[in-house]
């Protein structure tokens, strides 16, 4: 993708996440707030440890985006919206 168009990267994630850590039987993609955090006690879809690690291989599968370290995890899993923002940002540095 040569220009991201965010609503549709934020839209594109969200049915990513929910397919890749089971949740299609909890949310659909327009019930999940994409600004609400993926991990933790405010959490709307309780994703855990082992679910970023399955949404990072399907990042990296789908997007060519490798999420390194905790620093960028922290980032980039803080929500879908944050998530959408690092895959921007990582992609348009690789160029």
């Amino acid at each position: 993708m040569s220009s991201w168009d965010k609503r549709k990267l934020t839209d594109d994630l969200t049915a990513l996440i929910i397919d890749e850590c089971e949740k299609d039987d909890e949310f659909t993609a327009e019930e999940v707030d994409i600004n609400k955090p993926l991990m933790g006690p405010e959490s709307q879809l309780e994703l855990d440890s082992l679910d970023t690690l399955q949404i990072s291989l399907a990042l990296l599968k789908c997007y060519g985006v490798r999420i390194n370290g905790s620093k960028d995890g922290r980032i980039a899993f803080s929500s879908i919206d944050a998530l959408a923002n690092f895959i921007i940002k990582e992609s348009t540095n690789a160029r």
